[in-house]
């Protein structure tokens, strides 16, 4: 079953309360078996290039396993941020290229 890696892009100046929190934990229970890697919060940021800074920033990660990319994507709507101006993005992960 192929991975697929969810980036979480926090509403601008977001701040994680107790009840937030409560919320991420209660959605990543939900995911069962197709969460692969609860992932990391990020602490610190900038970006380069096309990233929207004005209004998201790079909140943190997780890895899940899905059919296919909406597969992936019903797994992602259920994120928190969603509900505060936030968003996902999901990506299919794919092998890296052997250079011989």
């Amino acid at each position: 079953m192929p991975t697929f890696v969810l980036s979480y892009r926090n509403p601008a100046g977001y701040t994680p309360s107790p009840e937030t929190g409560a919320e991420w934990r209660a959605w990543f229970d939900g995911m069962g078996d197709a969460l692969v890697d609860l992932g990391k919060p990020v602490v610190e940021r900038t970006s380069i290039g096309e990233c929207s800074a004005e209004t998201t920033e790079l909140g943190g990660f997780s890895l899940v396993r899905a059919d296919d990319l909406e597969g992936a994507i019903a797994v992602a709507k259920g994120c928190p941020h969603l509900e505060r101006n936030g968003g996902v993005e999901v990506g299919l992960l794919g092998d890296v290229p052997d250079p011989s």
